[in-house]
């Protein structure tokens, strides 16, 4: 499915548990829960990783500009449990879906296999999806470096 992913064709549906910002500790939602609302998923590797702090902060450091044009959600394969304290240690105000399945990384096409020091692994590609109104992909950031990441969103939000 990944192949038939650019803009302008309907997204993946999901459901998945938010954990944090209006979710608490959790509470399933899906991507029909917004239609009429433009919806950011913004796909990481793992929880409190070098990478992945630096952009979930970076996102909450500019949540006041990012959370008037979008509902936004962190993706990881990480359990509710990981996300939940990477929340509460990094003060992050808006939700991380829980993907321990990989269904929504791979029905959007980032679970991917990677290479670190000569070994071959499958992971997450640190990809950010945005979804028009009429749940139809409007943009595509991938392989985002993370330090550039809210920039780039705010271009195409």
């Amino acid at each position: 499915m990944s192949d038939l992913l650019q803009p302008g064709v309907r997204a993946p549906k999901f459901k998945a548990v938010a954990v944090g910002g209006e979710y608490g500790e959790g509470r399933e939602v899906s991507l029909a829960d917004f239609k009429d609302r433009t919806v950011v998923l913004y796909f990481y590797p793992r929880d409190n990783t070098p990478g992945c702090t630096t952009q979930a902060c970076a996102l909450r450091d500019a949540w006041s500009d990012v959370s008037e044009k979008a509902v936004v959600f962190g993706v990881s394969v990480d359990p509710a449990r990981s996300h939940q304290k990477f929340i509460d240690k990094f003060d992050l105000p808006f939700p991380l879906l829980v993907d321990e399945d990989h269904a929504i990384v791979e029905s959007y096409g980032v679970w991917v296999e990677k290479s670190m020091y000569g070994k071959k692994y499958m992971g997450t590609e640190r990809s950010t999806f945005v979804v028009g109104p009429d749940q139809k992909i409007k943009a595509i950031l991938r392989k985002v470096k993370p330090a550039d990441h809210v920039a780039k969103l705010l271009e195409v939000i």
